[in-house]
């Protein structure tokens, strides 16, 4: 690991709890305010927004809110508001087509969606050396409280957004409805699993990661072919990263799921390039220019992103890995798994690779290791939850003796996994959840206390969500078995089918509900849930409560693709994770 890139403890933010419908968000895809050509609003000009333009900048002739609106990171008083104006997305230049100057963005924020009962506004400028992006970041706001928020430039008025704060400190009881997500490559499928996702209508949405992909159009082709493609080359540049996640944020289903809830958000790899490591591209002849092309993405991605300003990148590096509390129900530990570790041991892929275990190795690094182990110490939560984005526990891909794994996931780094496993044992973790994107599959893992030992005990469980889009279409296996299974004990479900995972966290339990869309390649598909697992507080280990292995003819879903041969499985599961 490169010396400089030893990361800074962030500062924690926090979530909270609670719930007030939002449909009318959701079924409308957002409330947008209105606007029109004569420069009035259709319809009631919006209290405490003025309409006058800023005298230092041309008018918008049409609307700048391509991009909708977001927010992320809630503490207790506070949250991240979000917007980029954009007029074309897909402007080659990477600003959107925006005149070259800055703008003046009045916010608002208020308890009710129509905004009668406003309770903060201000203004804040949309500058050009930022792609005109605006974080905001209102404090003195009320816990664990559900707001409305909205932004306007000139007569233009931006859909609206629903957040919410996370509740006090030590707020005691309560439910969490939490979703999370990875992997939407666009060209793979429609977005509907974000559409799904947010009329199921979550308090906290987290996205572990690939919320885009770099490649050019046609590079990385589903099975079956892709539906949609990609605008621009390869990105490398600061414009190609700025046009690509525009592309990706003009789709108004995910513009939908970012409406509906905060995100926390941290990213993979194919938001910079596929599998990076620290220093290392994914094709080694290309380091030596990684660290502008990771300047350029982590800009973009700043931009583009709920973030804090803590976040701010700094030339090639990023602050992202930090910790959010929900009261005393949850903590969240959101880990950066690629700008610290060492570089894949014999040169990525799948292999039986003594280097894997040398304990000299990290994956997110020895002070980001140190930081979690801190943060066990000290944590008084009900349920320590850590978000990261590759496979936490063992999954040898042979049945023979040999331990053939994935160099890019924990299983690569087995002392660094090590080591995390003991700090939580040895803190006496009262529920430790690893929750896990990145692999385009739904599966459930038990994390065992050393994956060498075939009765060693249980201490935690991995949730691993399946891709939004990434692997096209899927197919479902009617057992809920990966070929797998047979020889890593700890694999207890899987489906490789696209969608998302549904939480919801208790005092008592954390409830986690696998939910898959039929098909991806063809819009507005039905969703439904494969299987739904139960993990209790103080119980190690989690329990199956039910599995649907086909959707129902009945409810107007499409009769699944048949099960692949346990080769066929095993070929596309390694395929999937060389991208």
């Amino acid at each position: 690991m490169h010396p400089s890139r030893t990361p800074s403890t962030p500062t924690a933010p926090t979530p909270a709890g609670g719930l007030t419908s939002r449909r009318t968000l959701v079924r409308t895809g957002l409330v947008t305010g209105a606007v029109v050509a004569a420069g009035g609003l259709v319809g009631p000009r919006p209290a405490g927004l003025d309409s006058r333009a800023s005298a230092a900048s041309p008018r918008l002739r049409t609307d700048p809110f391509t991009l909708g609106v977001a927010s992320g990171d809630p503490s207790p008083d506070g949250v991240v508001l979000w917007t980029r104006l954009a007029l074309d997305p897909l402007d080659d230049s990477g600003y959107g087509a925006m005149p070259l100057r800055d703008y003046q963005v009045q916010w608002q924020l208020a308890r009710d969606e129509r905004f009668r009962r406003p309770v903060h506004s201000g203004t804040v400028r949309a500058a050009v050396d930022a792609a005109h992006s605006v974080h905001v970041e209102p404090d003195g706001l009320a816990p664990g409280t559900e707001y409305f928020y909205r932004f306007r430039v000139g007569e233009w008025v931006s859909p609206v957004g629903r957040t919410r704060t996370a509740p006090s400190y030590d707020a005691r009881g309560g439910a969490l409805a939490m979703s999370f997500v990875s992997c939407s490559q666009y060209e793979h499928g429609f977005f509907t699993a974000y559409r799904r996702l947010a009329e199921d209508e979550p308090d906290l949405v987290l996205h572990l990661g690939d919320y885009q992909y770099e490649y050019t159009a046609q590079d990385y082709v589903a099975p079956g072919g892709n539906v949609r493609d990609h605008r621009g080359p390869e990105t490398t540049t600061l414009a190609g990263y700025r046009q690509r996640l525009a592309q990706y944020k003009s789709d108004a289903d995910l513009q939908a799921a970012h409406a509906v809830a905060p995100w926390l958000v941290v990213f993979d790899d194919h938001e910079v390039d596929n599998n990076w490591a620290d220093d290392v591209s994914e094709h080694p002849e290309e380091s030596p220019a990684l660290p502008a092309r990771r300047a350029a993405a982590f800009q973009a991605y700043y931009e583009n992103m709920p973030l804090r300003r803590t976040s701010v990148p700094r030339g090639p590096d990023i602050s992202v890995y930090r910790r959010l509390r929900w009261g005393r129900l949850a903590s969240f530990h959101m880990l950066d798994t690629r700008q610290f570790r060492d570089d894949q041991a014999c040169g990525d892929g799948y292999d039986d690779c003594p280097d894997a275990a040398r304990p000299d190795r990290s994956l997110p690094g020895f002070e980001q290791e140190r930081w979690l182990a801190e943060g066990f110490a000290g944590s008084r939560a009900r349920w320590d939850v850590i978000g990261q984005q590759v496979f936490f526990g063992r999954r040898d891909s042979t049945a023979t003796p040999d331990n053939t794994v994935s160099m890019d996931a924990w299983d690569g780094y087995t002392a660094s996994r090590d080591r995390v496993v003991s700090s939580w044992v040895r803190a006496q973790v009262r529920n430790p959840v690893v929750l896990t994107g990145d692999v385009h599959a739904h599966w459930a893992s038990e994390v065992l206390q050393d994956f060498r030992a075939a009765d060693s005990p249980v201490v935690g469980s991995e949730f691993v969500c399946s891709s939004i889009t990434s692997g096209g279409d899927g197919y479902d296996e009617p057992t809920g078995q990966h070929p797998w299974a047979a020889y890593n004990p700890n694999l207890r479900f899987w489906t490789n089918l696209r969608g998302y995972v549904n939480t919801r966290i208790t005092p008592d339990q954390l409830r986690v509900d696998y939910r898959c869309v039929t098909r991806v390649k063809v819009p507005d598909q039905p969703v439904f849930t494969r299987a739904s697992f139960v993990v209790e507080d103080g119980v190690r280990g989690m329990r199956q409560t039910f599995d649907n292995p086909l959707p129902s003819r009945g409810a107007g879903l499409r009769v699944l693709p048949a099960p692949r041969s346990d080769a066929q499985k095993i070929a596309d599961t390694i395929e999937a994770e060389t991208h």
